[in-house]
């Protein structure tokens, strides 16, 4: 299996930390619970309750690994170092769609770290990679969802 590494910002290394922190420790202390509850309600091969906690151990179990792989491929950026000469992960730029004039600012981030609604898009969606390496007042045309679109990089900032 290929090792993906990622590049988080500090606060978006801290979530996945504190996320894993909290599965490894509540998280696997209340299913241990829950399975203990099911096993004291008597014979296991007839009991859902038994089935669904051992179900959700599981999830569990799945879910901390890939939470564990991620950190073990995770890489901190350094903020100060990023080069707003072209486009790059951590640049915040702003757009304007050449059809419509709409000007919007995004800055770009892993996939684990983005969220539309704070302005942080992914460099693996389509408008993350049309932009990557592209520098103000480049114009880039972006196959998305909707269509082919058309912006100007009107800034880069840090």
């Amino acid at each position: 299996m290929s090792k993906k590494i990622s590049y988080y910002t500090k606060e978006g290394l801290d979530k996945l930390t504190a996320e894993l922190t909290q599965l490894k420790t509540k998280g696997r202390s209340d299913i241990a619970k829950q399975i203990a509850e099911a096993r004291d309600k008597g014979d296991l091969s007839e009991n859902a309750e038994y089935d669904a906690a051992k179900d959700a151990q599981g999830h569990l179990e799945a879910k901390i690994a890939k939470l564990e792989e991620l950190l073990g491929n995770a890489r901190l950026l350094d903020e100060t170092k990023i080069d707003i000469s072209s486009v790059s992960i951590l640049s915040k730029v702003t757009i304007k769609n050449k059809k419509n004039g709409a000007t919007m600012t995004y800055t770009l981030v892993s996939e684990e770290e983005a969220d539309l609604k704070t302005g942080r898009i992914s460099t693996q969606s389509p408008i993350g990679k049309g932009l990557l390496g592209k520098k103000k007042g480049d114009s880039a045309k972006i196959k998305t969802p909707a269509g082919e679109m058309e912006f100007e990089i009107t800034d880069i900032a840090s």
